[in-house]
């Protein structure tokens, strides 16, 4: 909400909602797997059914005990989540057990008090296979699992679910486009502004070749409002014969991680049901793999961090102070490098580094500001003088550019030769991977969020009525607001309990002047027509990544602005907004009655380019009921939801290859506050009604 201008037309959108993503331990490594029972029902309930990723179809058993599911990980793995969605005929008593030859047996789990439903079961086991070995059942009928997941970390030898997205600008294909301008290659271009759609007809496919057979762990589908209702996400090594390792009769659009295990050169989309009477159509169709090796080979490290930087000119004014070349390789995705204004631009222009040693260079990654090259070269030199390239294009869009290369030399080096804009040259980051060199390592990242999570900051807010909030959990934010807000934050007289479990931050409109008004710090005067209140953790709780949730009530008149946020600790040591970045969970202004709001603010996307979307429920009014906001925050992805619902998805390598910098890898803070008036929601008129109370039930942290 920090200097935060979001433009009204948001209030417009209504978008289709995702079910909640699963917060799941580790990698889901059984969907598709081969998978065996000791029995099954008819041939309308196979073992294949349970590891389907369709919650619509189910594997049931003879009806007798003991009985068997058994699902094949393909590899010994480590497994740490076991996830039973029992249909009603279910097991009172069963045990989970992991084998390595499919033969002998080691129970990792055992209980004989189950009462069906989705059970959720944290393991510790290795092993090839995983099987559920169910002992008694509950009903007259057999065993019956609608789903049976196992969660871990694969023993082939990935590293994990990469952030980047490898289908990005590969060559796609499909059954059919609507039109010219909705071709395949609009589903792989990094843009959200271009689709492919089919005719309208099923069934229809959109696939994508990503050059090499690659180890598949998730696909991200971004849906137009025509989007499937049942589909399947398919793999290939040949681009003709199909397993399917994903698939669903319940689509329900808008944006879909999916969590899947696979291996193909080739990944598909194959629509068989569509949910209009359009076609099939898609925004973007991202895919992630895992374990992949670096180019050059699996030593390649980050060569160029806080490496001697040098280039033709460099910027330093009030449009970009110190955006020096050694901006460029700080790891920091909030500096940049610019040319200078006026003589910098101009065409042509560079960057180089020292990696300090020859190095053989595999790999470079450019983040381009909006101001970016529209044709560059990638060069390396032996001695800073005679430079040979690794890399041409004259064709470039700007935001995130990943380039495999192949060259050796001790300088690289980024030489522009065409303005995509009409200013300089610019870079948040320039990061050169291989071999060699003399590398400093730069600082480890934070830590995903574990699995499970347990709650690591919580205030239910249960204090007597009359009483401020725990002084050392919030801190009281004191002063006038910005946005060109007219409240007056006040140290605690307009945050209080109500006695009945809730914060209550009230907005009221005082005397002008009055005693009761606070003394404004820049002016002197005890002048405020409105008072209001503003707390923060940043002197007690600050943390990066988990699953943050409140229940709010928010206040809903003309000119009232609540909301729910996080901003980037560094803040508080001199990092400006929004270098230092913000996470709106919940913003909400008293004109749109019926809309909630999230989104991200950065140097690249801030105020009213903010990147978000909102959240509505036409003819509602979220001021009359206390309603769950939440994100689920890692070093990927963000999800924002509302009472379970989620929305918004904002994936990293989306955001970098068509937004710009993803700023959130370190601590932020929370912060609650009701504010009066302000560029976005306006300022209160003659229908406003005062005192507004904003009523705060919980907040909650889990990591």
């Amino acid at each position: 909400m920090l200097f935060t201008v979001v433009t009204a037309l948001l209030a417009t959108c209504l978008l289709a909602l995702v079910q909640a993503p699963a917060q799941a331990a580790g990698t889901l490594l059984s969907q598709g797997k081969p998978v065996t029972a000791s029995s099954t029902e008819n041939v309308g309930t196979p073992a294949s059914a349970a590891v389907d990723g369709d919650a619509g179809t189910r594997w049931s058993s003879a009806a007798t005990d003991p009985q068997w599911l058994q699902v094949d990980l393909g590899s010994t793995s480590t497994v740490d989540q076991v996830v039973l969605n029992w249909e009603s005929a279910y097991a009172t008593a069963y045990k989970i057990q992991t084998s390595a030859d499919g033969s002998s047996w080691t129970d990792i789990y055992s209980t004989t008090t189950a009462t069906g439903g989705t059970q959720t079961l944290t393991v510790s086991g290795t092993g090839r296979y995983v099987r559920m070995y169910g002992t008694a059942r509950a009903t007259p009928y057999g065993f019956s699992l609608w789903e049976f997941q196992v969660y871990g970390t694969s023993g082939n030898g990935g590293t994990g679910c990469s952030t980047t997205n490898a289908a990005l600008n590969k060559p796609a294909t499909a059954s059919s486009t609507e039109n010219a301008g909705t071709p395949a290659s609009a589903a792989v271009d990094g843009r959200n502004d271009t689709r492919w759609s089919s005719t309208a007809a099923e069934p229809q496919w959109i696939q994508v070749d990503l050059g090499a057979t690659q180890s598949i762990c998730g696909v991200q589908l971004s849906w137009e409002a025509a989007y499937g209702k049942a589909y399947q996400i398919q793999v290939s090594d040949n681009g003709t014969t199909w397993t399917t390792v994903y698939q669903t009769s319940t689509g329900v659009g808008a944006t879909e991680l999916l969590t899947l295990t696979g291996s193909g050169r080739y990944v598909r989309m194959n629509g068989t049901t569509r949910a209009t009477q359009y076609g099939f159509s898609l925004w973007e169709f991202q895919v992630f793999t895992t374990g992949t090796t670096p180019p050059g080979g699996g030593n390649a490290v980050l060569l160029s961090y806080k490496k001697p930087a040098t280039a033709s000119s460099a910027q330093d004014d009030a449009q970009c102070g110190g955006c020096t070349p050694a901006k460029a390789f700080d790891h920091d995705p909030a500096t940049r490098w610019a040319t200078a204004a006026g003589s910098g631009w101009t065409d042509p222009q560079w960057i180089s580094v020292d990696l300090g040693a020859s190095a053989h260079v595999t790999q470079v990654v450019l983040q381009w500001d909006p101001a970016y090259a529209s044709a560059y070269r990638v060069q390396v030199s032996a001695d800073n003088t005679n430079w040979t390239d690794v890399y041409s294009t004259t064709t470039s869009t700007g935001f995130k550019q990943t380039l495999n290369v192949d060259g050796t030399g001790r300088y690289v080096r980024m030489y522009g030769t065409a303005r995509g804009t009409a200013y300089g040259y610019s870079l948040w980051t320039f990061d050169v991977f291989g071999t060699g060199g003399s590398p400093t390592a730069p600082p480890s990242n934070p830590p995903d969020p574990g699995n499970p999570q347990h709650v690591v900051f919580q205030d239910d807010f249960n204090t007597p009525a009359g009483t401020t909030p725990d002084a050392s959990k919030w801190t009281q934010d004191t002063g006038p607001g910005v946005n060109g807000e007219l409240e007056y934050y006040t140290n605690g007289r307009n945050t209080t309990m109500d006695g009945a479990g809730n914060l209550v931050i009230e907005a009221r409109k005082e005397a002008t002047p009055g005693s009761s008004c606070p003394t404004d710090p820049l002016t002197g005067s005890t002048t405020c027509q409105y008072t209001s209140g503003r707390i923060n953790t940043s002197d007690h709780f600050n943390f990066t990544y988990g699953h943050v949730e409140s229940r709010i009530k928010v206040t809903g008149t003309q000119g009232l602005w609540p909301a729910f946020w996080l901003l980037g600790s560094n803040f508080k040591t001199g990092t400006p907004w929004p270098a230092c970045g913000e996470i709106d969970i919940m913003e909400h202004i008293g004109k749109v009655p019926d809309t909630v709001y999230s989104t991200l603010h950065a140097p690249a996307y801030n105020g009213g380019g903010g990147f978000g979307s909102p959240y509505q429920v036409a003819g509602s009014d979220f001021s009359s009921a206390f309603h769950t906001y939440a994100l689920d925050w890692d070093s990927s992805h963000m999800t924002f939801t509302v009472d379970n619902n989620a929305f918004f998805t904002v994936a990293r390598s989306t955001l970098e290859t068509t937004k710009g910098p993803w700023v959130y890898d370190h601590p932020f803070y929370m912060i609650l506050n009701n504010a009066v008036g302000g560029d976005w929601p306006g300022a209160p008129n003659a229908t406003t009604v005062f005192p507004q109370k904003m009523l705060v039930d919980y907040v909650r942290v889990s990591q």
